[in-house]
């Protein structure tokens, strides 16, 4: 489903004509591909050339079908002679497709993006899409790439105190967007029963079985180890209609494979299992009766939980990172007023003590978290609004 920049269009083609490349490692699944997605189709529906230079991934298709052109690039390999080798071939692309601005979405990608603009004049903007862990002094000069750009895209407040605090020579050149959700398609409304019946289908969960569900991808920075100690404990406490799905691709097939021995070792084979990669993702916001997001790590946004507030679906984070701008919950706000659940990084206890609260709640009390989640997210995190001030980003460092 395609969102509508028409009017935006219509009013301003100061972007028409323009080139954008997008380089960003892989277009497999994530929340930098999703957003290179998004302005991919904001800026094809702006009049301007959209270009993303990627080693490619399931979701070429769709940026082909939103107006985006991709340029098969090697732009995920870390290794200095081939980054070398690639800045010198990307300075030959922007030449010759007449690039105005290189938009880099990934370290790797962004230093041979940085070397190739300053071959060739093009304006550099990079997108702060994560916390970048990394004390020694090389793993520091490694992440500051992200914080070079001619301007520096933060996702949150978080992520701007981030930057600042390390990189505090870009202060001045950092503008807060937040992520944004599509509410065309992550809408209650808007996802037949059927959808949601295949799903749970393809899951081979039982119609009594509810959901707990934790979409990201298999890492050890996405709590998976801590929801299974979590699960231990609803089990114990005679919570047996439930299951713990982990939807989302692994970030390695030997962290997949810890995963199910973590699984086994507690005895919950079938009670938590690991589905893989879903390509209906509001339907599976629908499926669920709690949707989970416990990091143990401080995140810069978090796009579960603004997509699982759209869907209406309870929500429960981790109380760190970017989490108290995007989740309101206690004590920052009355009760009455939450919008889900914060709980402490890596405290078991504390997270099967919230999924409990959630799936005793009231239809009318669940009803009404849900109308004030999604109004937050309509306020404050539509794509639309995130697409707007991107493409703000790009006239003004054109000079319009």
């Amino acid at each position: 489903m395609s969102h509508t920049l028409a009017p935006l269009a219509a009013a301003d083609q100061s972007l028409v004509g323009r080139t954008v490349l997008q380089i960003v490692p892989d277009l497999q699944s994530g929340g930098a591909e999703r957003a290179t997605i998004d302005m991919a189709e904001a800026l094809a529906q702006a009049g301007g050339r959209s270009l993303v230079a990627s080693r490619g991934g399931r979701m070429v298709s769709e940026l082909q079908s939103k107006g985006g052109v991709w340029l098969p690039f090697p732009a995920a390999t870390k290794n200095p002679i081939a980054m070398a080798l690639n800045s010198v071939q990307l300075a030959r692309i922007l030449r010759d497709e007449g690039v105005d601005i290189v938009h880099a979405r990934s370290r790797a990608p962004a230093w041979v993006a940085y070397y190739a603009t300053r071959q060739t004049g093009v304006k550099f903007v990079t997108t702060y899409h994560s916390a970048y862990y990394g004390a020694s002094p090389v793993k520091l000069r490694y992440n500051a790439i992200m914080a070079s750009g001619d301007i520096v895209i933060a996702i949150s407040d978080f992520a701007a105190k981030r930057i600042r605090d390390l990189h505090p020579e870009a202060a001045e050149r950092i503008v807060v967007i937040p992520r944004g959700a599509d509410l065309r398609a992550f809408s209650p409304t808007a996802v037949a029963p059927s959808r949601v019946a295949r799903l749970r289908t393809e899951w081979g969960v039982a119609p009594h079985e509810r959901i707990i569900l934790l979409p990201a991808r298999l890492a050890a920075r996405k709590g998976h180890a801590v929801m299974i100690e979590a699960a231990k404990r609803l089990l114990s406490e005679a919570v047996s209609d439930v299951r713990v799905l982990f939807v989302g691709d692994p970030h390695s097939d030997s962290f997949r494979r810890n995963v199910e021995t973590q699984i086994t070792r507690a005895g919950l084979s079938g009670f938590v299992r690991n589905v893989g990669h879903c390509d209906d993702m509001p339907a599976a916001y629908l499926a669920a009766a709690v949707i989970v997001a416990p990091s143990t790590e401080p995140e810069a946004f978090g796009r579960v939980a603004i997509e699982a507030q759209a869907m209406g679906a309870p929500v429960i984070v981790s109380d760190i990172g970017a989490s108290p701008e995007i989740v309101a919950a206690p004590p920052q706000c009355a009760p009455h007023e939450a919008t889900g659940w914060r709980v402490p990084p890596g405290d078991a206890a504390a997270l099967a003590r919230a999924i409990g609260e959630a799936l005793e709640m009231k239809a009318f009390a669940r009803e009404e978290m849900a109308l004030r989640a999604r109004a937050v997210v309509q306020s404050r995190f539509s794509v639309e609004q995130m697409q707007r001030a991107t493409l703000d980003v790009y006239r003004r460092l054109l000079g319009q």
